[in-house]
Formats: C-alpha cells, structure tokens, sequence
C-alpha cells in the first residue's frame, strides 16, 4: 500500500479483522465494497499518505483475509458499523476520524455517521448515496438494482453466479478492472455466501430503517456510467444531510473509482478532508 505499512490482526466484533496502516497525521479510515478487499484502495493510500494522513484499511468482515462467519446474522449493518469502530477502538485511535469507503463501503460510512457521528469527522462516499435517497430513488435505479433482488435466494443464486465458470458473475463485474482476481476470492469456501449475506442481512434493515439526517460533513462521488446505481440516488442525498454536503459527479468513469481514477479520488478526499 505505502511505505511504512503494517498488516494487523484486529480484534474487533468478535473477530479478527485484518487491517493495514501506513502513514502518520489525521486518520482516514478506507472501507472497500463488493466483491473488493482493502487491495482495492493500493492507489489511493499513496496519494493519501504523501498528502499527510494515517491511513486505517479493513477488510471488511467475509471479504478479503478476515474471517468469513456463518449466517447471514453476522453481516447485518450494526455489525459492520461496530467493526469500524471497534478497530479504532483497538487501535487506540479515540479521536474522529476522517471514512471514506466505496460501494458497501459507502453504506457503511454513511451509518457509521448518522449513529456513531462523534467518531467521524468528515466522510466521503463514493458511488451509494443515503440509504433513504437510494430508497426512494427513480426507476432507473430500480432497473440497475434489480440483482439485488435476485441475490436474496440462497443457494439458488450462488448456483446460478458459479455456473459456466462464473458466467454471470463476470457479466456483472464487467467493468471491474481486477475481475479475476474477485473471482479467485470469491472461490474460496464460503466467501461467495459471506458476500451475498452483505445483501441478504441489509435490503430491509438499511433501506427501510428511520434515518436520521446526516449531522457529518460528507462528499458524495457518482460516476456517468456506473451500471449499478443511478445519479439520483446520490444526488437527492443532500436532501437528508444536516451538515455540509457536496455532490461530485465523474464524467466517463464506471463503478469501481478507486481502482479506476485513484488519482481523482485522492485528491477529492483530500480536499474535502482539509476543508
């Protein structure tokens, strides 16, 4: 990731979390999506370490080298926002933060701040929006969020993802620039489930969940052509933010930002972050 790196065992919610640091300064915490692991941010951490910040990366409970536990259960939004801040806890690191996180990343960065907002800073959110603004979002984004739905059947759906060697998998990770390196993960026992139990633990609790209006500062980044989500999902987030709040849409970029314009997004983050 960057000079200076430590790989880390984490305790935290009951398990190991493995997690690597690099850098000194105000601390950002990197919260990656899926099918990713905190290999996804190996761009950005640079960026971010030269302009002066400690950088804090999981990976995220079922994905990358942290355990994988059984059941959906494990995987529900408290959870995951919980092994957040137990790393920091862990870690020492009492003062707020700075989060950025991608994807899933990003809907947990966005919980993390409205129920934790005394341990977050600022927060930038790349490509999911508020979870009421995705809720309520437009009928493109119920077209795109359509394999969602799909995901929620288990066994069925990783029958049908694993089939004619990941056939539809690499259909949906189409514009992912490491799709290869997802699948070997993916392969691994359990992992696929670990990853669709994000989807299954989450549809109801995190889109239908009372929110409160956002009270931390936070970026939201969209990109043109992300086949996954639509703009208005990210740009009505401003309507349920209680702080100050900037949307920033990236022209001819797909899905996976940080792995495609980890320059870009550096330097957004690091912009936001100074403000």
């Amino acid at each position: 990731m960057a000079g200076s790196l430590q790989t880390l065992a984490v305790r935290a919610g009951g398990i190991e979390l493995n997690v690597q640091v690099a850098g000194d300064g105000p601390i950002v915490v990197l919260l990656h999506g899926f099918p990713d692991s905190l290999h996804m941010w190996r761009a950005v951490v640079p960026r971010l370490v030269a302009a002066g910040h400690r950088v804090v990366a999981l990976d995220q409970r079922g994905c990358g080298n942290s355990p994988a536990p059984d059941g959906r259960a494990h995987y529900g939004i408290d959870r995951l926002v919980d092994d957040v801040t137990g790393v920091l806890d862990t870690l020492g690191l009492d003062e707020p933060v700075h989060v950025m996180g991608h994807d899933w990343g990003a809907v947990v960065t966005w919980c993390l701040a409205m129920t934790r907002p005394q341990r977050v800073r600022s927060a930038v959110a790349i490509s999911v929006g508020h979870p009421r603004a995705y809720a309520l979002a437009g009928l493109e984004q119920k077209r795109k969020g359509l394999y969602t739905l799909a995901w929620q059947v288990p066994a069925f759906a990783e029958r049908r993802l694993m089939a004619n060697d990941w056939a539809h998998m690499r259909h949906w990770l189409r514009d992912h620039p490491d799709a290869d390196a997802c699948l070997r993960d993916l392969a691994r026992p359990g992992r696929l489930t670990a990853g669709l139990n994000w989807y299954r633990a989450n549809l109801i609790p995190v889109l239908w969940r009372r929110w409160p209006a956002c009270p931390v500062p936070m970026l939201g980044i969209s990109s043109s052509e992300d086949h996954c989500l639509a703009e208005d999902q990210m740009a009505n987030s401003g309507r349920h933010m209680a702080a100050e709040w900037h949307h920033e849409r990236i022209e001819g970029a797909r899905h996976w930002l940080p792995l495609e314009q980890p320059e870009r997004i550096a330097r957004l983050a690091v912009e936001w972050f100074g403000k």
